[in-house]
């Protein structure tokens, strides 16, 4: 059965793959983004989610290349692990390299993730954003 580290680590090639990074959601997963554009946003539910995530992954003009600078934390709770890393990739229409630190909070249980916190820096996302065009 996959654990908290497995399941990021399933994250890493989904994401880079293209996909929208997670095969292993619980019908009830909940997701958060406390620091998203707008203000928090938080999904429920495994098709909600898919709902939200593919079109949005679809039309983002970026391919993910890597995970830089990657850290993942144990927990004293074996269902919770807390991951640093670097997303790089490249704008498709410019061809730059683009890169921003995030850190996830990831709860598994039974195999499946119940719980994912994103925090990104939406700061290092503007910037990022504006050398792309």
């Amino acid at each position: 059965m996959l654990g908290p580290r497995e399941v990021f680590d399933r994250f890493q090639q989904a994401t880079l793959a293209g996909t929208i990074g997670f095969d292993d959601l619980a019908e009830d997963v909940v997701i958060e983004w406390p620091f998203a554009p707008g203000g928090p946003a938080r999904v429920e539910g495994r098709s909600e989610f898919v709902a939200f995530a593919t079109p949005s992954r679809q039309a983002l003009p970026v391919r993910f290349d890597e995970f830089r600078d990657v850290v993942v934390h144990e927990t004293a709770d074996p269902e919770v692990v807390v991951a640093e890393y670097t997303l790089v990739g490249t704008h498709l229409p410019s061809g730059r390299e683009l890169a921003a630190p995030f850190v996830m909070v990831l709860r598994v249980r039974d195999g499946e993730l119940v719980f994912c916190r994103e925090y990104q820096n939406p700061l290092a996302m503007a910037e990022a954003a504006a050398l792309a065009s």
